[in-house]
């Protein structure tokens, strides 16, 4: 379970301070998928990344598994995998090296390693990639291999910035395949996508953020009765108050 509370990011610029996140509060349960949902520039992306501890909140508090980033960033990091909005692998390696490398870190054992490989890559359909090198791979071979390298640890709690842009139509259907999967494992999933029909299929719930803050929570259905809009594009846009939802 990962909980964010009341968090606030700034950043100094040339011209001023831009306040990034101004008081984000969501909860994101266990066995569900939360989708989280914002135009560019609404503050997602910074929100992701106090999540799994790549910045520090300037106030609030974040907890996964009721471990605080703050007091215990490093138990924080082995409970959560992170495909990142950045996901280069490393060209020279194989998609099986690159993914013992992160399980090395992780402190798991050679056995660990393979085992685990076995199952993501049965779960990814990427056997037939895992002993190539990963320069020249395909954008949706990247992205299962840095998938599967952010997943070798096990961790109950996954956070995915929007897994399945650039990917082909079989490749997203087997990545919609594999989120649900980790659904039915039980883990928290927060799944961050543009794409309004593969939210409402996948996401228990929504969670839509607008200039820094949280403007509208709960189901596909219930955000759609909340705005008073027929499918949930129409209820994003007016939720986030501006037309600009339409090219996020």
């Amino acid at each position: 379970m990962i909980i964010a509370n009341d968090l606030h990011k700034s950043f100094k610029t040339r011209t001023g301070v831009v306040r990034a996140v101004e008081g984000v509060d969501f909860q994101a349960q266990d066995g569900q998928i939360t989708g989280l949902l914002g135009p560019n520039g609404a503050g997602k992306t910074t929100t992701l990344r106090m999540l799994y501890t790549l910045m520090k909140p300037d106030a609030g508090q974040i907890s996964v598994d009721g471990i605080d980033t703050a007091v215990d960033p490093s138990s924080v990091r082995r409970a959560l995998g992170v495909l990142p909005d950045a996901r280069g692998v490393y060209k020279r390696l194989t998609a099986r090296e690159n993914i013992a490398y992160f399980g090395q870190l992780h402190g798991m054992t050679p056995a660990q390693i393979a085992q685990r490989t076995q199952v993501l890559a049965d779960a990814l359909a990427m056997h037939d990639i895992l002993d190539r090198q990963t320069e020249g791979f395909s954008q949706g071979q990247r992205t299962k291999t840095a998938i599967a390298r952010a997943l070798v640890h096990d961790p109950k709690n996954v956070i995915l910035d929007e897994p399945t842009n650039g990917l082909d139509v079989m490749t997203t259907r087997a990545m919609r395949a594999f989120l649900q999967q980790l659904r039915a494992e039980g883990r928290c999933v927060i799944f961050s996508s543009h794409i309004m029909q593969e939210v409402a299929a996948l996401c228990d719930r929504i969670v839509i953020i607008a200039r820094g803050q949280v403007v509208a929570a709960g189901t596909a259905d219930e955000l759609r009765e909340q705005t008073g809009e027929a499918n949930l594009e129409d209820a994003f846009v007016k939720a986030i108050g501006s037309e600009e939802g339409l090219h996020a």
